[in-house]
């Protein structure tokens, strides 16, 4: 494919695969981290061409100065984004969750895509050509409880996505969405199907999905094979629900 692609929260679990997958096809990959300089430099020792770069994507004068630094390393715009960077999930009532708590989920779920994509849609638009995929969540059919902030933010990529397919699919840039189920990465611990059948038991393919299922998913949509898709949210969950 040979495009510059922004993988946020890059370094580990579901971007880590995300990003190697990426580079695999042979895109120019910035792995984007906040804290975990060592894990995000392990991502690009095992990928192709790929570089790390520090940016607090919540924050404008970051998003910038990321955007700026890739520019300057490869000399060419980003033209492929992957909204994949999210914070702490706390899991709460609703006698006890705050007003503060769905801003800390919507932080990471709507405004760091948003800075991100105002800030490269220029470069994808003079290329007439680019991917923009938002990595949204299953909670958004479950409507998990105890989980409001985490379900709110996550629900609201939904139309974040179609309206922004809408709005920029003449510069032929493409925006979708894929909902991962339950995945375990690293902030999980050890997670076994075994240990997990509860939630296993309800998955038509009756196993739990792997990063590499994401990546794949993602890396696929980024392609020019899936030029004619937009504004689709895709579950990536082994059935456990059905379309939103």
């Amino acid at each position: 494919m040979n495009k510059v692609a922004l993988v946020t929260g890059g370094s580990k679990g579901l971007g880590k695969a995300i990003a190697l997958t990426l580079g695999e096809q042979g895109n120019k990959v910035i792995v984007n981290f906040n804290r975990n300089a060592e894990k995000a430099k392990l991502v690009i020792d095992d990928g192709g061409e790929a570089v790390a770069i520090q940016a607090d994507i919540t924050q404008e004068d970051e998003v910038k100065r990321l955007a700026s630094e890739a520019e300057n390393l490869f000399q060419e715009p980003i033209t492929i984004l992957v909204n994949n960077a999210t914070g702490p999930q706390p899991e709460l009532s609703l006698q006890d969750v705050s007003w503060e708590d769905y801003l800390d989920q919507l932080h990471f779920t709507v405004k760091a895509p948003l800075l991100l994509t105002k800030e490269l849609m220029g470069g994808m638009q003079s290329k007439k050509w680019g991917r923009i995929i938002n990595i949204g969540s299953e909670v958004v059919e479950l409507g998990n409880p105890h989980f409001s902030n985490y379900v709110t933010a996550k629900s609201s990529v939904i139309g974040m996505t179609r309206s922004w397919a809408n709005e920029l699919g003449g510069y032929g840039i493409t925006v979708n969405t894929v909902h991962p189920g339950f995945i375990p990465v690293e902030r999980h611990g050890e997670v076994t199907e075994e240990s997990a059948k509860g939630y296993v038991q309800h998955v038509p393919l009756k196993k739990l999905g792997k990063p590499k299922d994401i990546a794949n998913t993602v890396g696929f949509l980024c392609s020019d094979e899936a030029e004619f898709i937009t504004g689709q949210n895709i579950n990536v969950n082994g059935g456990n629900t059905f379309g939103v």
